[in-house]
C-alpha cells in the first residue's frame, strides 16, 4: 500500500482501555453510517499490529467511502490526529489506520472475494447486527 520511499506517520500504539474506547467509537460511527455486517474481531495479546480489526460493508462505493470520510472525521476529532486511510477513491475497499483499531470497509461483492474473515477462522455473519468475536490463538 505504501509506494516507493515515500513513508507516512502511522497512528499511535494505545494502551488497551483506550483502544477499547477508539473500538467504541469506530463502532458508534459505522452504525451511525448504516454499515452493515459489522464484525469486531478481538485481536488484543494475539497480534502486534492491532488490538481490534473490524470489518463492515457498505451498499455502493458511495456509501463506503462516506462511512470511511465520517469516520475519518470522528475519529480526528476525538483525538487519533494521524489516522491513515487506502482506497478512500475507488470506494470498494477501504483501509483505515487508526493505530490499534484498524477497519476495513467493503462493497459486499469484494468482501465475499477477499473473505478477511476466513482469513481468521470466522464467518461472515447472516444478520447486519454488531458481532465481537475473540480470536483463540
Amino acid at each position: 500500500m505504501m509506494e516507493g520511499k515515500r513513508t507516512r506517520k502511522l497512528a499511535p500504539k494505545l494502551a488497551h482501555q483506550e483502544s477499547k474506547q477508539w473500538l467504541d467509537l469506530v463502532v458508534k460511527s459505522l452504525d451511525d453510517d448504516k454499515a452493515e455486517d459489522v464484525i469486531v474481531i478481538d485481536l488484543a495479546g494475539k497480534s502486534s499490529f492491532a488490538d481490534y480489526m473490524v470489518i463492515a460493508s457498505g451498499r455502493s462505493t458511495r456509501q463506503v467511502s462516506a462511512i470511511a470520510d465520517h469516520l475519518m472525521e470522528r475519529l480526528k476529532a476525538a483525538g487519533i490526529g494521524s489516522v491513515a486511510a487506502e482506497g478512500m477513491t475507488q470506494g470498494d475497499w477501504v483501509l483505515i489506520d487508526g493505530g490499534d483499531v484498524v477497519v476495513h470497509l467493503f462493497r459486499p461483492e469484494v468482501r465475499a472475494f477477499y473473505n478477511l474473515e476466513k482469513m481468521w477462522g470466522l464467518e461472515l455473519p447472516a444478520s447486519a447486527a454488531v458481532s465481537t468475536i475473540a480470536v483463540t490463538a
